[in-house]
């Protein structure tokens, strides 16, 4: 495919682009122009109607490039070029996501190296998360709520006057869980996690009350 340098101002957006670029985005984009280079050519029809780089244009008008890299797609009928318009910006949101050990690395060595993070396109906070994951929960953490002690020995468990639930879930369902539980105390007028476990037992036959009494 020839690449054609093709001047900004005659460049024509799809009237109907159901894709929207806002001013953060645009920004963010002529960031990446400014240190990286057009690199991605705006995809075209013959008639220099914008199929694929609306956002990518729009930071060139904000950078003030005269001119930019440009593809033509001549071979698409009308019916292809509506709907590769959508494609286009669709397939890219879809599956992939990322393997964030290798991310974090890859972010902590262009920090090392001084480069600006705020060029790729994350926001701040998720850089930091993806710099300083949160330790795994193993089997052997003790949830006993917000800034409670999670170290707790299986040796002084028996002695502690403390008694703590251990939760096993994977990570990635910890909040909900946490929320779920929120959601149950809420609905039904309870005070802290332990009563709804309490109620929760009670609820299904099993009323800790109850034990301890026939067990005395």
């Amino acid at each position: 495919m020839k690449i054609e340098q093709i001047p900004t101002e005659k460049l024509i957006p799809y009237a109907r682009n159901a894709k929207k670029h806002d001013a953060a985005q645009v920004s963010k984009l002529a960031g990446s122009i400014r240190e990286f280079g057009f690199n991605n050519p705006v995809l075209i029809d013959v008639d220099n109607g914008i199929i694929a780089g609306h956002g990518r244009v729009m930071a060139a008008q904000k950078l003030e490039l005269k001119e930019v890299p440009c593809i033509r797609l001549g071979h698409l009928t009308d019916t292809q070029r509506k709907a590769y318009i959508l494609a286009d910006n669709k397939l890219a949101e879809i599956g992939g996501g990322w393997d964030e050990e290798l991310l974090g690395l890859e972010l902590s060595d262009l920090r090392e190296a001084d480069f600006d993070l705020g060029l790729l396109g994350f926001n701040a906070s998720a850089i930091e998360d993806f710099l300083n994951p949160p330790e795994p929960y193993s089997e052997e953490a003790e949830v006993t709520g917000a800034g409670a002690s999670m170290q707790e020995s299986k040796e002084n468990y028996e002695e502690s006057i403390i008694r703590q639930i251990i939760l096993i879930y994977p990570v990635e369902e910890y909040d909900a869980v946490i929320e779920a539980m929120g959601q149950y105390a809420d609905q039904n007028g309870l005070a802290n996690n332990t009563e709804v476990v309490n109620h929760l037992l009670e609820t299904n036959g099993y009323a800790i009350s109850q034990r301890q009494s026939e067990e005395s």
